[in-house]
């Protein structure tokens, strides 16, 4: 009789564990692909980056220390290997405040607020960032999940 129960005792604890064990696994993995999605919105971004340089450029040919500056941000962004995460997550941020000296120069030049290509790269970098934003926040809840367990 004893030996049934030591017995059950055992299978019920090596079924626990192998729960949890699935349990950390699967929420490890969900925490790797929400990394990813914010990863593909920053290479989306980056990728938009040039455009709307070149799009600026000939309308503020006398603002090229901002240009210069995205540029520059951009490409240390690009240079950081995947798994630096605070370093990325830097990087990306004063690449952020640069887009938006950008965005904000534009306001000094009137032809370049109705040109229809900025406008189009000005709503798609906007509609990236919010796109960002989401999956910035689905990370940080699958970490969480992932830190709770």
């Amino acid at each position: 009789m004893l030996l049934w129960i030591i017995l059950a005792l055992v299978v019920v604890t090596v079924v626990y564990a192998i729960v949890i064990f699935n349990n950390l696994v699967r929420t490890r993995q969900m925490a790797n692909e929400a990394w990813s999605g914010i990863d593909v919105q920053l290479k989306r971004r980056s990728d938009l980056v040039p455009n709307l340089v070149e799009s600026v450029k000939g309308y503020a040919a006398h603002e090229r220390s901002v240009l210069e500056e995205v540029t520059q941000l951009r490409g240390a962004a690009r240079a950081l290997p995947e798994g630096a995460v605070a370093a990325r997550a830097q990087a990306e941020g004063a690449l952020s405040v640069a887009l938006g000296k950008l965005v904000a120069l534009s306001e000094n030049y009137p032809d370049l607020k109705a040109n229809t290509n900025f406008l189009d790269l000005q709503k798609q970098l906007s509609d990236l960032e919010n796109e960002l934003q989401m999956a910035r926040r689905y990370y940080n809840g699958a970490v969480r999940n992932l830190n709770v367990l």
